[in-house]
């Protein structure tokens, strides 16, 4: 492995920068540049491209992705739970979030705490860092509830959660890390591939299922 090491690698790991913080950063445009080419021609919609990316990032932080999915799926249920209970009170949009922030970090208090009671030590020594992450998604999908709906919402969250399962995966492929550890500068091939996404101007992927009847017509 030592020998596979690039010498700029070798030379940011001297300076005392984390070998893993290297990583994450190589990964990064890779990351961002898969979640751009399913928006953009898969026509995959999530929470933007920032949200699915630092999830994904969470996702790595977290002990496993068990634990990442578990709180994800936990914040956005309380959300959506928690607009509802506050509904009646005809509160402000900032008020309103940050009891719905208040209530999401005490629900995940107490599941850190269940966890560490069930002997689940990968769920209870979660770090503050992807819990963090997962509490802002509350902010996010407020805001698109009351812009577009519940359903909307909640295909929105599905979305991202499957852009970030999937980022996920990438992020943890050995060989892709083995690259990026070899010849980092392989990360300058994103900037033609963005280009080239961002010149797209055919249907995306879902809009050939979305209007299959009236292609079929023509």
């Amino acid at each position: 492995m030592e020998t596979a090491i690039s010498p700029i690698i070798r030379f940011f790991i001297t300076e005392g920068v984390p070998f893993q913080t290297i990583i994450l950063l190589l990964m990064l445009p890779v990351i961002a540049t898969f979640i751009a080419f399913l928006r953009q021609v898969v026509g995959i919609k999530a929470f933007g491209i920032y949200t699915p990316l630092i999830t994904t990032f969470a996702f790595l932080a977290t002990n496993g992705l068990r634990y990442g999915v578990a709180i994800f799926l936990v914040v956005i249920f309380v959300g959506m739970l928690m607009r509802f209970i506050l509904k009646p009170f005809r509160l402000l949009y900032l008020p309103r979030v940050a009891i719905m922030l208040t209530v999401v970090s005490l629900i995940i208090l107490t599941m850190l705490v269940f966890g560490g009671n069930l002997r689940r030590t990968g769920l209870a020594s979660v770090s503050i860092f992807p819990i963090l992450i997962m509490i802002t998604l509350v902010e996010k999908f407020v805001a698109t509830q009351i812009e577009k709906g519940n359903k909307a919402a909640l295909v929105l969250a599905f979305e991202t959660l499957i852009i970030s399962i999937l980022g996920f995966f990438i992020a943890s492929w050995e060989g892709l890390i083995g690259l990026l550890i070899a010849h980092p500068w392989t990360i300058l091939l994103t900037l033609p591939i963005n280009i080239i996404i961002g010149k797209w101007t055919g249907l995306r992927v879902s809009e050939y299922f979305r209007f299959r009847s009236i292609i079929k017509k023509l």
